[in-house]
């Protein structure tokens, strides 16, 4: 999310979704729902066998392993609702505007401000886990672009002043 936050924070960028179901283990994808997207991780055998109690499939023959599943990823990936109380690994995926605006994250301070070069703001990520007696943050955002080049030009034997020059060209 190092990128997500500030593309947001700046521009008002929201990066969708670009894949996360794992091909071959059946249910392990993200699914899109009225108010999000929730992703499921029911494909070890245990987990799943809880998933199909809570939708009523824990007793079909064809279902009992990864293989015999696959076949059936659509149907399986239709009947996924009530997973929670299953004991089914699943949750709502924020978007990146969810993250600035969900009342953990700021209660949490998971996202710092700092004013940018240009005089505007720029969000980023804050230090993450956050401990209770050494939370952590973000203190220098870096240098500004060019504002060591004389010091590294210096260190490898260049003459800043040499080099900065524009230089006539040669007329051959």
């Amino acid at each position: 999310m190092e990128s997500g936050v500030p593309e947001y924070g700046v521009y008002g960028l929201v990066r969708e979704r670009t894949g996360a179901s794992l091909p071959g283990s059946v249910p392990s994808n993200t699914y899109p729902c009225r108010d999000g997207s929730i992703v499921i991780g029911g494909n070890s055998d245990p987990i799943f066998k809880r998933l199909m109690n809570a939708i009523d499939l824990a007793d079909d023959p064809a279902l009992a392993s990864n293989d015999g599943r696959v076949s059936r990823t659509k149907e399986i990936d239709e009947a996924l609702a009530v997973l929670n109380a299953a004991d089914v690994p699943a949750g709502r995926i924020y978007s990146v505007a969810d993250m600035f605006i969900d009342p953990q994250f700021i209660a949490r301070q998971m996202l710092q401000r700092f004013p940018w070069q240009d005089g505007k703001e720029i969000t980023l990520p804050n230090v993450t886990p956050k401990l209770s007696e050494t939370p952590g943050e973000t203190r220098w955002l870096g240098p500004a672009l060019g504002e060591h080049t004389d010091e590294v030009l210096q260190t490898l034997g260049y003459d800043p002043d040499d080099i900065a020059r524009p230089r006539a060209a040669k007329v051959i």
